[in-house]
C-alpha cells in the first residue's frame, strides 16, 4: 500500500476519533459517510438500513472515479445510484488502498478537514 496514502488516512481517522472516539475502523468510517449522505442524522438504523448506508457510502466515494453515477433520492431521501462501470478485480491490497484514498478525497473535497 502507497505509505502516503496511509499516512493521510491516519490523519483523517485521528480528526474523526476526536469526535467518535477511539479505535474508529475503515467499516465505521463508511457508515458515518453513509450517514452523512442520508442527511438524517444518527438514529437507530435497522440491519438493512446499516447495510445500505454502506453501500451509499462506497457509491459516493466511487462516483468521482467513474464507477457510480448519482441518479436520484427517493420518497424517504435514499440516495441511489446507477452502476456505470464494473470494478476491475482487485487484491485485497488494492481495494483497500482504493477505499482508503477515496476516504481521504472525500473529506478533503467536503472541506472537513
Amino acid at each position: 500500500m502507497d505509505h502516503d496514502v496511509e499516512l493521510r488516512f491516519q490523519k483523517v481517522k485521528k480528526e474523526l476519533e476526536k469526535t467518535f472516539g477511539e479505535g474508529i475502523d475503515v467499516e465505521s468510517i463508511l457508515f458515518l459517510i453513509g450517514v452523512n449522505e442520508l442527511g438524517v442524522g444518527y438514529k437507530d438504523f435497522s440491519k438493512s438500513e446499516k447495510t445500505d448506508l454502506l453501500h451509499i457510502a462506497i457509491c459516493t466515494l466511487l462516483e468521482p472515479y467513474g464507477y457510480y453515477k448519482f441518479e436520484r433520492r427517493d420518497e424517504e431521501n435514499w440516495p441511489h445510484f446507477e452502476l456505470l462501470t464494473e470494478l476491475p478485480p482487485l487484491a485485497d491490497r488494492e481495494q483497500k488502498h482504493l477505499i482508503k484514498e477515496s476516504i481521504i478525497d472525500y473529506f478533503k473535497q467536503n472541506g472537513y478537514f
